[in-house]
């Protein structure tokens, strides 16, 4: 099988990487920079694996028809990167990878929705530069039919990835997408001041606004009628249990487990693409509570706030201070 990975990034770097190093046939689609240094240097990856260099064919588009297309480039770049591609795309299985829930609908504008299948990446990764990744930490890779409930695509491409991640196939990826819009919601945080998630986190009171996003949103979901379906190692009760308790017992808590979730500083995604001097992915997670509000007559004014904040860093390229961020959501919390 011969495998095409779309986005040079954290995820896509990691993932072409560690295919090829089980002499799976994979080659990169990237920007520029990340062409001309792959080519130099090879691609590196370093983190919880141990460190390698690794020889593997990039391009800045592709140029044959694979038997799999994996795209894994941010959401707001998906439209680019299938048009750019989309001679040898419509007629492939394509594997979309971004976070929220709107990456399915935007390929299947392009390319016939039973050639989709989606899937939620649960291990970390963090770009340092072009040609470099580090892998934080390690976790599964749920694959799920976009458009069906099928799942014969999806257990084919499990049998691929079983020597190399963690795949799980499941029957409702949606639900699960949406409670990873949960998960990655605190990014924001990080993004807004410009510091590692456990450097964020460390102090209770950020904490207490992760908090406050959560309650915020798991309201909307929950008035809007979608059906939250557990992780593997993030269920729904961990998500309802914080949010119920009182909000400094659970800032408490949240902060705990995430100054513990890497020894290597954490930036999350939409930090990341703000310090590479990309638009971030930020409409896509915090600003899906905001559209769903919206379409139900619903507020999210809390979420609404932070999506305008880090919408701020990206046109600045300023910080906001801790003392900042409280002054701006003070009034917004329970």
């Amino acid at each position: 099988m011969t495998i095409a990975v779309i986005g040079a990034g954290a995820i896509g770097g990691l993932i072409a990487g560690y295919l090829k190093l089980k002499n799976i046939n994979v080659s990169l689609v990237g920007s520029i920079d990340s062409v001309n240094a792959i080519k130099k240097n090879d691609l590196e990856i370093s983190g919880v694996r141990g460190e390698f260099k690794i020889p593997i064919e990039i391009e800045t588009e592709l140029k044959y028809l694979p038997d799999l297309a994996i795209l894994a480039t941010k959401t707001q770049d998906l439209v680019e990167a299938v048009k750019t591609n989309l001679n040898f795309l419509k007629n492939t299985t394509i594997l979309t990878t971004q976070n929220g829930i709107q990456a399915d609908e935007i390929v299947a504008q392009f390319v016939p929705k039973e050639n989709i299948i989606s899937s939620i990446v649960m291990f970390g990764a963090t770009y340092l530069e072009p040609g470099k990744v580090v892998h934080n930490f390690e976790g599964d890779w749920i694959l799920g039919e976009a458009f069906s409930n099928d799942g014969t695509k999806a257990i084919k491409i499990r049998k691929i990835f079983n020597d190399v991640f963690s795949p799980i196939v499941t029957q409702d990826i949606r639900g699960m997408k949406y409670l990873k819009i949960f998960v990655n919601a605190n990014n924001c945080i990080p993004a807004i001041l410009g510091v590692s998630m456990q450097e964020a986190f460390s102090d209770f009171n950020t904490s207490r606004i992760s908090i406050g996003i959560w309650k915020e949103g798991l309201d909307i979901v929950s008035r809007a009628g979608v059906s939250l379906v557990s992780l593997p190692d993030f269920p729904v009760e961990r998500l309802t249990k914080l949010t119920v308790l009182p909000a400094a017992e659970a800032a408490k808590i949240f902060s705990g487990i995430m100054t513990n979730l890497s020894k290597v500083p954490l930036y999350g995604s939409i930090l990341q693409s703000i310090k590479r001097g990309r638009p971030s992915e930020i409409d896509y997670i915090n600003g899906e509570f905001v559209t769903l509000a919206e379409k139900h007559s619903l507020k999210a004014p809390l979420n609404k706030k932070l999506v305008e904040m880090v919408h701020q860093v990206e046109n600045t390229g300023k910080f906001f201070s801790r003392e900042e961020l409280f002054k701006n959501t003070e009034g917004l919390l329970e």
